[in-house]
């Protein structure tokens, strides 16, 4: 499965129901089952049942994204800080990122391409300084 953005993200944009730039959004680190369609799901209950389990150095939900933004020059991007769990001892494949603040909705997920596996130490997911999602 490759990474994507969902078309409830798409959907949320047009209707004005989301800003990322304040609103709570999410990541979340899902195991090797996880499966979604971008057409069908739309909200994190929809994909949630393949996420880590809560231990490790993992807490179930995910954790809040900080230092969000949205820019507008050549192109539009979203950016945020990097995301980090730490004393953390598990295996990930995909990261999903949803927004709480719009009742759950998805916004994309991203496959790590194979397992990305943390034994006590730190998990972090470096955020590309061109944008999260970029638009033209």
């Amino acid at each position: 499965m490759a990474s994507f953005v969902y078309n409830r993200f798409k959907y949320d944009l047009m209707k004005k129901t989301m800003d990322l730039s304040s609103d709570t959004i999410k990541v979340a680190l899902m195991g090797s089952g996880h499966s979604t369609s971008t057409m069908f799901d739309n909200v994190w209950a929809d994909v949630s049942a393949n996420e880590l389990a809560m231990g490790s150095g993992y807490t179930t939900g995910g954790a809040t994204m900080a230092g969000k933004a949205v820019t507008q020059g050549t192109y539009t991007k979203w950016t945020a800080s990097d995301t980090q769990w730490t004393s953390a001892t598990f295996t990930a494949y995909y990261a999903v990122i949803y927004d709480t603040t719009a009742t759950d909705n998805l916004i994309c997920s991203i496959d790590f391409g194979g397992p990305m596996i943390v034994s006590a130490g730190t998990f972090k997911l470096q955020w590309n300084t061109n944008g999260l999602i970029t638009m033209l």
